[in-house]
């Protein structure tokens, strides 16, 4: 499952972030995949994979954050030729195996 953390800490030092980030890519009960980030504002958009919210709460059990199971679209998608191609994947996808 794809989840996306966010955190919103303006008093926290960038110092801190930074250790906070060095300390988190170690994490083997999830996967960082990415960030997003506005240091000025003290705020990150972390996306993680794992098996469950329960497992990656184990991960933040420390930190003030909210998380979100997340889902992902791309625009290219949204033409009617590729979306035809995406619904005609996805068709086939579900049908493996059977």
């Amino acid at each position: 499952m794809e989840y996306m953390v966010v955190h919103k800490e303006p008093e926290l030092s960038w110092e801190i972030v930074e250790e906070n980030w060095r300390r988190l890519a170690l994490v083997e009960n999830a996967t960082w995949v990415k960030t997003y980030y506005n240091q000025k504002e003290g705020v990150r958009f972390c996306v993680w994979l794992a098996p469950s919210m329960e497992e990656l709460k184990k991960t933040f059990s420390d930190i003030d954050v909210s998380m979100y199971e997340v889902e992902e679209t791309k625009p290219d998608l949204w033409g009617e030729a590729k979306w035809r191609e995406h619904l005609e994947a996805e068709a086939t996808a579900d049908t493996l195996g059977d």
